[in-house]
């Protein structure tokens, strides 16, 4: 029974401090938006879009924690990072010289 309290705890704590680092990134975004997406063992990333465009990303150690920091943050959370959410995106120099770094083995 003890585990289990320390456990709950510790994802309670996970959850608390990833919803404050959500709402911190909304805060300096003039709001944001989000998209919760498994990633194996890792758990799941939490990709933030800010108003402004500006973007980032958490990682979780699982999906339900993920789900319940985006809930307790109170930002809108998207199924998908596709159309008018991904649109909002903006990226700049460093952004689309890193893909094309990427693009061509860089």
């Amino acid at each position: 029974m003890a585990d289990t309290q320390q456990v709950d705890a510790r994802a309670e704590r996970k959850v608390s401090r990833l919803a404050h680092r959500i709402t911190a990134f909304a805060k300096a975004h003039g709001g944001a938006e989000g998209q919760v997406a498994h990633i194996g063992e890792r758990g799941a990333r939490i990709v933030l879009v800010g108003e402004d465009g500006g973007w980032g990303d958490l990682v979780a150690p699982s999906t339900d924690i993920a789900r319940q920091a985006v809930e307790k943050a109170g930002i809108t959370v998207h199924e998908s990072f596709d159309g008018e959410f991904a649109a909002k995106v903006r990226t700049g120099a460093y952004e689309w010289k890193r893909m094309a770094g990427i693009q061509v083995g860089g």
